[in-house]
């Protein structure tokens, strides 16, 4: 089974040289800033092993997401006869997208091993990469990084510390859970 989601990281980098910390008086950072454009980032998620892994886009289409999953589906599952994939509905997460990338038999072979699930559109909570997303953030996004290259390696290096960790995502929502919280979405089978 395997999370995928993606976002946006704008690069943010200083105008101003930063004024060191003294006795009594905390390290100063100046809100101007420049922006220099943003990166894409693709987070596939395995979250029973606790693998994770960020890919770093200039670009958010639709061949980079199938070359994704095509290197999902060859490097990362090559021996699994079907792979379980939870995503979210953007427009980009579509089986259309590997047929724009790949010729058509290409895209038939990968489709072949497989599943997509999505979760419905207010549950976006329910794809596990979002937790990942969250850990990414508090450890290594909240701050300014200036450059693609400076974003992609300290974002390898939380990858290879979280990875090493092999912590699996304790999913604590049960079915039970489920039939409260999204009792409005789904239909009662009781009179």
């Amino acid at each position: 089974m395997i999370g995928l989601d993606e976002t946006s990281k704008p690069l943010v980098g200083e105008t101003r040289q930063r004024v060191a910390a003294r006795p009594g008086v905390p390290a100063r950072d100046d809100y101007e800033a420049e922006r220099p454009g943003a990166c894409h980032l693709f987070m596939v998620s395995e979250p029973l092993r606790g693998w994770r892994q960020v890919t770093v886009t200039a670009r958010r289409t639709k061949v980079d997401w199938a070359h994704l999953i095509k290197d999902l589906v060859e490097d990362r599952a090559p021996h699994a006869t079907r792979i379980q994939v939870v995503l979210d509905h953007l427009n980009t997460h579509s089986p259309a997208s590997l047929y724009d990338a790949f010729e058509p038999a290409e895209a038939r072979r990968l489709l072949k091993r497989l599943d997509f699930h999505y979760p419905p559109k207010p549950g976006r909570w329910l794809n596990m990469a979002e937790i990942a997303w969250s850990v990414l953030r508090r450890q290594c996004l909240d701050r300014r990084l200036q450059t693609a290259a400076a974003l992609a390696r300290e974002i390898a290096a939380w990858e290879q510390t979280r990875n090493a960790q092999t912590r699996p995502v304790d999913w604590r929502f049960t079915t039970a859970d489920a039939r409260i919280k999204l009792k409005r979405r789904y239909p009662s089978t009781q009179n």
